[in-house]
């Protein structure tokens, strides 16, 4: 079972920041992040640091990177061995994500090109129905910022906030996942929702051909 941590305790390979030799490319991030969760154990401000020495180039990523009017988009880059998976997500003025966890999988989000919003929420309470979510705050991240989160840490959205300029980001998600809950900011209400991928390494899939078809995507 991969253990994923934050910095402290016994030092292992690819345990301290100070190390990383910061990719040339997205290829060279890509087999970096193979090595680093070859392991049992990936410590989190290590593979926060490697994304952040990247950095971002649009003639790396450009291929991923397919946009939609009517939502944010999901672009599968790299499935990372059953470890992981990495995607650029496009974001279309204004465009947002709803409220939701990461189904027990730890998610890094870095900014290839724009800005993103994320506004942090509380978990809903059990004991309560009906009751409005408690924000707990928001972050701003520009170009080649990296971003952290867990289900320990909250529930999240993402957005992007120009109403003028698009926005391009990189995540991982590890364990990957397929379903994960998306929540009601008035109510709290959790629903289930399947997530799908708009493109796989820069070709349309079904779903972005018969978007009818897709349950609305969260990342």
């Amino acid at each position: 079972m991969m253990e994923i941590s934050d910095s402290g305790g016994e030092v292992r390979m690819y345990d301290d920041p100070k190390k990383i030799v910061p990719p040339q490319n997205l290829d060279e991030l890509i087999k970096e992040l193979h090595k680093v969760f070859a392991s049992d154990h990936v410590n989190v401000e290590y593979v926060t640091q490697l994304m952040a020495s990247y950095k971002s180039n649009p003639k790396d990523w450009k291929k991923f990177a397919i946009f939609d009017l009517h939502r944010y988009t999901r672009n599968l880059v790299d499935t990372g061995n059953g470890k992981f998976n990495l995607m650029v997500l496009c974001w279309n003025t204004s465009q947002g994500s709803s409220i939701h966890d990461h189904a027990n999988a730890h998610c890094f989000m870095k900014v290839l090109d724009g800005h993103a919003q994320e506004e942090l929420f509380e978990w809903p309470s059990e004991s309560e129905d009906m009751v409005s979510m408690t924000p707990k705050g928001k972050n701003l991240y520009k170009r080649n910022e990296v971003a952290y989160i867990s289900d320990e840490i909250g529930l999240h959205r993402v957005e992007n906030p120009s109403h003028s300029d698009t926005a391009v980001t990189l995540h991982l998600y590890s364990p990957p996942f397929s379903e994960c809950q998306s929540f009601d900011e008035r109510t709290g209400n959790a629903n289930k929702v399947q997530v799908t991928f708009w493109s796989q390494y820069g070709k349309r899939t079904p779903c972005a051909k018969l978007p009818s078809s897709c349950v609305p995507e969260n990342n």
